[in-house]
C-alpha cells in the first residue's frame, strides 16, 4: 500500500521548509515511528516519521529543496519491505548507469557526507539495495577508516593529497548557511535597523543569592523530584516583579501601536548546534522557583535533541540571556523583535567592594538591558533594572511581594 509522506503543517508565521537531511533512503526497511526525514523552517527543525512499517518507493523532494505546509516529499510503501523494495533497487543501479558516475549510488545524504570527506562511492561498500551506499555505510567506513591506515602505508601515492594539507597551506571550506542561521542573521540585523536600541548597566551583588541557594538546595531537590536550585529561577521571578511594575517593559510596538501585555510570557535564550534558540515561559507570574526551573531544564534538553517545537518559541513579552554560562563578563544584548527590552547575565566574578566605608570582596554579576528607546524612557529602563538588582540582593523580597 502507498502512502503520500507530507511535509508538517506549519503554522502561520511560518511560510515554507527546506529539507535538511533524509535519514532513509528508497528501498531501506523502515519501522514505524522510525525518523526518516528533517524538515528545516525559519525557527526550528521538524521531524518527519515513518507512517508504518515499510520502506520509502520514491523520494518527491531532495535535500536542499523547499517544501510548502502539508507539501507530499515522498511516497511510502508499507508493508513487507521485501516487496516493496525492487523497484527502489532496480532504480539504483539504472540510475548510476545513467551517470556514469559511482556517487550516483549513493543516497543524497551519503553523497553529501562523501563529498564533505573526499571520498568517492565505489571506495565504500554498500549495504542498501542494490548495493546502494548509504549513510550508516560512510559512517562506518570512516569510523573503521583508521584500522586500514597501516594497509595504505606503503603506497603513499595513492593517498589524495587533500586530505593532509600541506605545511602552510591556507584551507578553506564553504559550507552553504543553514535556514535558521540565516534567519537569525537577518532578524538580528533588522533588530538593529529598526529600533532605537540603548543599554543601560548595573551591577548585582549575587552573594545573597548563593548563600540562600547553598542552604536550601539540598532539601529542594528532594522536595521537588530532583529539580536542581540554579541562578536562573529567581533572575525569571525578579524580571517578572520588575515586569509587572514597569508595563512599558513589557509592551510591544506594532506599527503605530503600542501593545501592553497583561501578563509575562519570557523567553530564555538556549544555544543548541543549530543555532540560539528562545522558548518562552508562559505567565511567569503564575510560576513557582522549581516550576522555572524544571521548564529550563527541560528546555535545554530538548534543545540539544533538535526536539523544541515552534509552538515552544511563538511570542514572548521579553528575554533572558545568559551569556556568563560562556564566560562572558560583559556583553550587549540585542533585542528580540517585536520585544521592546531584554535582559543580559553575565559571569559570577568577585572582585573587592565598598560596604560601610570598607573593602569587601563580593561575588558580582553585571547585568545589561538593553531596550527601545522609542517606547522606554531611560528613566524606566534604569528603574527597571535596579529593581531587579534590588530583588536579588534581597530575596525575601520576591517571596513577600514588597
Amino acid at each position: 500500500m502507498s502512502i503520500e509522506i507530507k511535509a508538517p503543517t506549519f503554522p502561520e508565521s511560518v511560510a515554507d521548509g527546506t529539507v535538511a537531511t533524509w535519514h532513509k533512503q528508497p528501498g531501506e526497511a523502515v519501522s514505524r515511528d522510525e525518523l526518516i526525514v528533517d524538515i528545516e523552517t525559519d525557527k526550528v527543525v521538524l521531524e518527519v516519521v515513518a507512517p508504518a512499517d515499510g520502506s520509502i518507493a520514491e523520494i518527491i523532494k531532495g535535500e536542499g529543496d523547499t517544501v510548502l505546509s502539508d507539501e507530499v516529499i515522498a511516497i511510502f510503501a508499507a508493508g513487507d519491505v521485501a516487496a516493496a523494495a525492487p523497484a527502489a533497487a532496480e532504480a539504483a543501479p539504472a540510475e548510476a548507469a545513467a551517470e556514469g558516475d559511482a556517487d550516483a549510488a549513493a543516497g543524497p545524504a551519503a553523497r553529501k557526507l562523501l563529498d564533505e570527506n573526499n571520498l568517492d562511492a565505489s571506495q565504500v561498500p554498500g549495504t542498501g539495495k542494490g548495493g546502494r551506499v548509504t549513510k550508516e555505510d560512510v559512517l562506518n567506513y570512516l569510523k573503521n577508516k583508521p584500522a586500514a591506515a597501516p594497509a595504505a602505508a606503503p603506497a603513499p601515492a595513492a593517498a589524495p593529497a587533500v586530505e593532509v594539507p600541506a605545511a602552510g597551506e591556507r584551507v578553506e571550506k564553504r559550507v552553504p548557511m543553514t535556514r535558521l542561521r540565516a534567519t537569525i542573521a537577518k532578524r538580528l540585523v533588522e533588530a538593529q535597523q529598526n529600533a532605537a536600541m540603548l543599554t543601560t548597566y548595573n551591577e548585582v551583588n549575587m552573594k545573597p543569592v548563593m548563600e540562600l541557594r547553598k542552604q536550601y538546595k539540598d532539601l529542594f531537590e528532594k522536595t521537588h523530584n530532583g529539580t536542581r536550585l540554579g541562578f536562573m529561577s529567581f533572575f525569571v521571578k525578579a524580571a517578572t516583579e520588575a515586569l509587572k511594575r514597569f508595563p512599558a517593559v513589557n509592551a510591544s510596538i506594532d506599527g503605530n501601536d503600542i501593545v501592553y501585555h497583561g501578563y509575562q510570557d519570557i523567553g530564555v535564550a538556549v544555544s543548541t548546534e543549530r543555532g540560539l534558540m528562545v522558548p518562552v515561559l508562559r505567565d511567569t507570574d503564575g510560576m513557582s522557583l522549581a516550576g522555572v526551573e524544571s521548564a529550563i531544564a527541560d528546555f535545554g534538553q530538548r534543545g540539544r535533541e533538535g526536539k523544541l517545537g515552534i509552538d515552544d518559541m511563538q511570542g514572548g513579552t521579553f528575554t533572558i540571556t545568559n551569556g556568563g554560562v560562556f564566560g562572558s563578563l560583559m556583553s550587549t544584548p540585542i533585542l528580540n523583535p517585536p520585544q521592546t527590552a531584554i535582559l543580559g547575565m553575565h559571569k559570577i566574578q568577585e572582585r573587592p567592594m565598598a560596604v560601610n566605608g570598607e573593602v569587601v570582596v563580593l561575588p558580582m554579576m553585571y547585568l545589561a538591558l538593553s531596550y527601545d528607546h522609542r517606547m522606554i524612557d531611560g528613566k524606566d529602563a534604569v528603574q527597571f533594572l535596579v529593581t531587579i538588582k534590588d530583588l536579588l540582593e534581597d530575596p525575601a523580597r520576591m517571596l513577600l511581594d514588597v
